[in-house]
């Protein structure tokens, strides 16, 4: 190669390389696939149009929005049977209730993180919830790896004491399976159906989801 075609090829990537280094700042890079998750989400909600599905699903767009796979379970449409300490599982084996559990059964074991997603019902987290939670006790033997974990709490009154119970629930429940928790979107105030949009709250749980 002559020195003027050397001079020439040399201008020519030094062109290239600046000009994507310019592009790189406007276009969205890749997603890093080593920091997808996989995230189960199990609500506890009757309502369709309730609150707390107001800001489950902005935490799961903020979600999608950074790559993750998002799997939800709407606990209060399925079908999962109370646990009755029957032992039968020895708390790693089948249940002698095959139900809609078997979903939670296939998905929670590899997921990375577990959100749990509940309004309060007469100061506790929903019967359809604590359900599934209580089922658990099949898969102990599973599920104590690992994981990140979020809650998403809504109720009616506006005392922040009021919601301590169901805090300490899952601060204990996830000290004893060893998950990290990463957040908690506690909305006090929110009643009446929509109320919840005309607060803070639905961009809090967006938020919480684009910093995973």
């Amino acid at each position: 190669m002559n020195r003027r075609n050397f001079i020439k090829n040399s201008l020519i990537t030094a062109s290239v390389m600046a000009l994507g280094a310019i592009l790189s700042k406007f276009i969205p890079q890749e997603i890093n696939k080593e920091n997808k998750m996989k995230i189960l989400v199990i609500t506890g909600s009757p309502r369709i149009n309730g609150n707390l599905n107001t800001l489950v699903d902005n935490f799961i767009k903020g979600a999608k929005e950074n790559g993750h796979n998002v799997v939800r379970f709407d606990s209060a449409f399925k079908n999962v049977h109370p646990c009755i300490a029957c032992n039968k599982c020895g708390m790693n084996g089948d249940c002698v209730f095959n139900d809609d559990f078997n979903f939670i059964k296939e998905n929670i074991v590899d997921s990375d993180m577990v959100v749990f997603a509940t309004p309060m019902y007469y100061f506790g987290i929903t019967a359809q919830l604590k359900a599934v939670i209580d089922r658990f006790y099949s898969i102990n033997g599973k599920i104590h790896t690992s994981k990140k974990s979020a809650l998403i709490l809504t109720y009616a009154d506006t005392s922040a004491s009021e919601a301590e119970p169901i805090k300490n629930h899952y601060e204990v429940l996830l000290n004893y399976l060893g998950w990290q928790d990463v957040g908690q979107i506690v909305a006090s105030g929110v009643w009446t159906e929509g109320s919840v949009n005309n607060t803070d709250y639905p961009k809090q749980a967006y938020e919480l989801a684009k910093k995973l």
